[in-house]
């Protein structure tokens, strides 16, 4: 398969937006974000912060703008952008046969974990969410909060250089919602890249390098 290039997280998108026909999906919005840092994209439901984390992932091109991911245009189709991106946006693919941990060593084994040590992280992980009690449920046992503290543990779970999270308190109480900003600045520490869409006035003023108001499109 030879060797994927190893991309630092460094994020620019310049001006990036999309229409589709005469609907505009995102105002030509700018993100710039290096190794270490967070930034938080706030907005009102619809103005779009989706959709600009999906154009900072690869997943969706813009119609005018840019975006890199360590000075590679941001494409999925591209090896290393999807190596360097982990991301969770929407509902992440999950199997009925598989428990929580099952699903947590199929991504660390995918990403080259050392199978041996497998279950070992990834029982610390869910530790570290309050759900490593949980971890020979299946996905579709789990609550509403508890399947997106199981979401964040398969996005956590994977290495990468850049973090990207659509509002991640979602469905979460106040305490749960600090042990996700705890683990977020884990990995900022750790020099990951964060970009983050978050309506949580707290978790913002804790993780925030940067904020960039999202407007909404006319």
């Amino acid at each position: 398969m030879g060797t994927v290039a190893v991309l630092v997280g460094e994020v620019r998108a310049d001006g990036v937006g999309r229409t589709v026909d005469t609907t505009t999906l995102l105002v030509p919005t700018t993100v710039h974000a290096d190794p270490g840092e967070c930034v938080v994209l706030r907005g009102p439901n619809g103005s779009g912060k989706t959709t600009l984390l999906r154009i900072v992932g690869g997943l969706l091109a813009p119609t005018v703008g840019t975006a890199t991911i360590g000075g590679r245009e941001a494409d999925e189709r591209d090896r290393a952008v999807r190596a360097a991106v982990a991301a969770l946006l929407g509902a992440p693919t999950t199997y009925r046969d598989l428990t929580l941990i099952d699903h947590l060593v199929l991504v660390d084994s995918t990403w080259g974990g050392d199978p041996d040590t497998s279950d070992d992280r990834g029982l610390e992980l869910l530790g570290a969410l309050g759900i490593d009690h949980l971890d020979d449920r299946f996905p579709h046992e789990l609550s509403s909060g508890q399947e997106q503290l199981f979401r964040l543990a398969l996005t956590f779970a994977r290495p990468s250089s850049v973090l990207l999270l659509d509002e991640p308190e979602q469905r979460l109480d106040t305490v749960k919602r600090q042990v996700v900003a705890g683990l977020v600045e884990r990995r900022t520490a750790e020099g990951t890249t964060v970009v983050m869409a978050c309506h949580d006035p707290e978790l913002t003023q804790r993780l925030a390098t940067t904020v960039v108001d999202v407007a909404p499109a006319r």
